[in-house]
């Protein structure tokens, strides 16, 4: 399997059966997932968080010796998602790799990888998977739902799908569908693995890995993630170990052999079938579903909103975000809008802390206010 195994540590929880989107009864499910923090007494001081495409359910460092998580400069004592204050539960989404039933899982019937037999799965489907888990947990009621990229889709998601689920929705660097552009840097990845004669029709597993295709793929995301200015300082037109342009197919310049080792070592800790399934979900993400108006979406949602962008992000720009804002304040619903400066592009939500974590801790403050006021009332 080409998935390196680093969710030994999660918690598992298991759903017998699910009935998803398409209709496709599915199951066993198995759900890893890891929580930091305190619950209280009430229940009332549970954040779920969302990870993006990528991810695992390993947000951030539990204890001495812990490795970090993908969110680490967010969550832990005294920071954005201030584990002193809050339950935090992150799991690993429904399709992927990193624990949480996907193509990779042994299918009981057969003892063999499921590959393309398992089911396609939206973002739907994956919030679904999570409300089961908040209920195994026994929490009735989120104070937020947070993620960025693709855990934005699913905190925004969130309150639409569950509207009395949820007290608040923090959505970073994420739109509410995917465009044309966005639906079709992802076919052209989704090529780059198909294309590649050891994906054999995902057939693969025991077998020699995709791995070609899977770093090509990678290597087109990358550097959707990235802004132009930030390449242009980290790279501009450097010359990797040589002086001079060496006129050859070989690597004249620095961003080229990143880009391979961003490939080469995506590969070693990601499943090709995974990214199949997780960019055709973000894919068919579509609140309206073609039909309806966004206004319309966000009728019935009775959360708090605050909405984060970053002024770099090229793949989820600021104007996306700026739509949910409009189409929250037309319900009028409670939304705060920041976009932030920054010129790390996409991945600035995963790198920019200091200000995402002053908004954040501020919101929440007083999101954690309000409850308590109307709890009261």
């Amino acid at each position: 399997m080409s998935a390196e195994q680093n969710f030994s540590d999660s918690q598992k929880f298991r759903i017998e059966a699910i009935t998803l989107r398409s209709g496709v009864r599915f199951g066993p499910v198995e759900v890893a997932y890891e929580t930091y923090g305190t619950l209280n007494p009430d229940k009332s001081n549970a954040i779920l968080i969302c990870h993006a495409f990528t991810g695992d359910a390993h947000a951030a460092a539990r204890h001495a010796g812990d490795g970090p998580g993908w969110w680490e400069g967010m969550i832990g004592p005294g920071k954005a998602f201030d584990t002193d204050k809050y339950f935090l539960i992150c799991s690993n989404v429904l399709g992927s790799c990193k624990g949480t039933s996907g193509p990779m899982s042994v299918n009981p019937a057969t003892g063999q990888p499921l590959g393309l037999s398992f089911p396609v799965v939206t973002i739907q489907d994956i919030i679904a998977v999570e409300k089961l888990l908040l209920e195994h947990l026994g929490i009735r009621r989120l104070l937020s739902v947070a993620g960025g990229s693709m855990g934005g889709m699913q905190a925004v998601a969130w309150p639409v799908y569950f509207p009395e689920l949820t007290h608040s929705s923090i959505v970073i660097a994420a739109s509410y569908r995917h465009t044309a552009q966005q639906i079709a840097f992802h076919e052209v990845g989704r090529q780059a693995v198909m294309s590649d004669p050891d994906w054999q029709g995902g057939d693969y597993y025991g077998k020699a890995v995709p791995k070609r295709g899977l770093a090509v793929a990678r290597m087109i995301g990358h550097i959707t993630y990235m802004s132009e200015a930030s390449m242009e300082s980290k790279f501009g037109r450097k010359l990797v170990g040589k002086e001079e342009l060496g006129y050859t197919f070989a690597k004249d310049f620095e961003v080229e052999g990143y880009l391979e080792y961003r490939g080469q070592s995506f590969v070693d800790r990601f499943d090709a079938n995974s990214y199949l399934y997780l960019t055709k979900a973000m894919d068919y993400f579509d609140l309206t579903e073609g039909k309806k108006k966004l206004s319309e979406v966000f009728r019935d949602v009775k959360s708090d909103f605050l909405v984060i962008s970053f002024t770099s992000d090229w793949l989820y720009p600021s104007s996306q975000s700026q739509d949910m804002v409009r189409a929250l304040k037309a319900n009028d619903i409670d939304v705060s809008y920041v976009e932030l400066k920054s010129d790390y592009g996409h991945d600035a939500f995963l790198v920019e802390f200091e200000d995402q974590s002053r908004v954040i801790r501020n919101y929440l403050t007083r999101v954690e206010k309000e409850r308590v006021l109307k709890t009261q009332a």
